[in-house]
């Protein structure tokens, strides 16, 4: 059998770890990299990851899609260049015309019918007419505040109400995320961008919410959601952005979900760069009040970098696997490492 051939679109943080992921797998090969980034376009990959080659193919980095998602050339496309349903649509819709599957880290992908429902009508029409899967995943949301929290009600007999934060660091994200944060700026220039929607905070509430409620069979009447600055009281530097001391190091945003004309969901989720610099510990907490009562913690938190990678690479199978459509992961199996060859996860070839 064939190895899995994979592409990626999007080549910075999350696109070089998913290549560097696949690289460690038996049974998949990348077999082309889309990027906009002039810096890396006509370089080798291996150049790029800074590996040797060794004796395997180069893969040159194109800045046109065109050039590597190729109608059976092609098994799955990862997809990491957007957080937003409405900014990767005609993304998805040009991989899914060339009948290749799709894994997309945009949030709001995971579960893009709660902000985007014609649209999620559009791209499950067209993967079905194109007999191919579109997923949106990641750490969160896609696992740790929606696939989690309904894994453990499943041992519940009933649900009151939930309850659940993430604690987390920003510093394995890339550019984008940063600026989605208004990490670096002033706390005036976060207040602004939160109003003039330049400052999104995290991406992912309405869809977490969301997922939770339709799994159990709540109705959610509407959500709220908060954003406040974290501010720096000493100077960070990541890879990818530097904060001053007194300017904004993350984000803490809240969401409620109520149905019934009750909060029923509450979401934490303080995220910031380097929290450890000033004695902060992360972590990831889930409170259900129901029969029985249920506290999970996990300490420090699951990482967010390579857990979106992780979820990312490790769910191939099942979308090669699943029926056609656009699904979330409400509809596949569970998601877990992949420690021998990819191949053998295959049913579908």
């Amino acid at each position: 059998m064939e190895n899995v051939k994979v592409i990626i679109w999007g080549f910075g943080a999350m696109g070089t770890g998913m290549a560097h992921m696949l690289l460690k797998k038996k049974g998949v090969e990348i077999v082309g990299i889309c990027d906009r980034n002039e810096a890396r376009v006509g370089k080798d990959m291996y150049e790029v990851l800074e590996m040797e080659r060794g004796d395997r193919k180069p893969i040159i980095i194109t800045n046109e899609i065109k050039d590597i998602a190729k109608e059976g050339m092609v098994d799955v496309a990862l997809i990491a260049t957007d957080s937003f349903t409405r900014k990767t649509f005609d993304k998805i819709k040009y991989i899914v015309k060339q009948k290749i599957n799709v894994v997309s880290t945009a949030e709001e992908m995971a579960y893009p019918k709660a902000q985007e429902p014609e649209m999620t009508k559009e791209m499950d029409k067209l993967a079905k007419e194109n007999g191919v899967t579109i997923l949106g995943t990641g750490i969160n949301p896609g696992f740790v505040l929606d696939l989690l929290i309904l894994a453990l009600t499943g041992t519940c007999e009933d649900v009151e109400h939930i309850k659940a934060a993430r604690v987390n660091d920003l510093s394995p994200f890339g550019h984008a995320v940063m600026i989605e944060q208004g990490v670096g700026l002033s706390k005036q220039e976060f207040y602004d961008g939160v109003e003039n929607g330049s400052v999104a905070g995290h991406v992912g509430f309405p869809e977490s919410i969301n997922m939770v409620a339709d799994g159990i069979g709540w109705k959610v009447e509407k959500i709220d959601e908060t954003r406040e600055a974290i501010m720096s009281n000493t100077y960070r530097e990541t890879k990818y952005v530097t904060v001053e001391a007194g300017n904004v190091a993350g984000c803490k945003q809240c969401g409620y979900g109520y149905v019934d004309g009750e909060m029923k969901i509450e979401m934490e989720h303080p995220q910031q760069i380097l929290p450890e610099t000033e004695g902060i510990d992360t972590g990831d907490y889930i409170w259900i009040k129901g029969t029985p009562d249920i506290n999970m913690q996990i300490k420090p938190e699951i990482p967010g970098g390579v857990g979106t990678i992780a979820m990312c690479v490790n769910m191939i199978p099942h979308v090669i696997n699943s029926y056609a459509g656009l699904v979330t992961m409400l509809d596949l199996p569970v998601p877990r490492a992949i420690m021998g060859d990819m191949r053998d996860l295959i049913k579908n070839r």
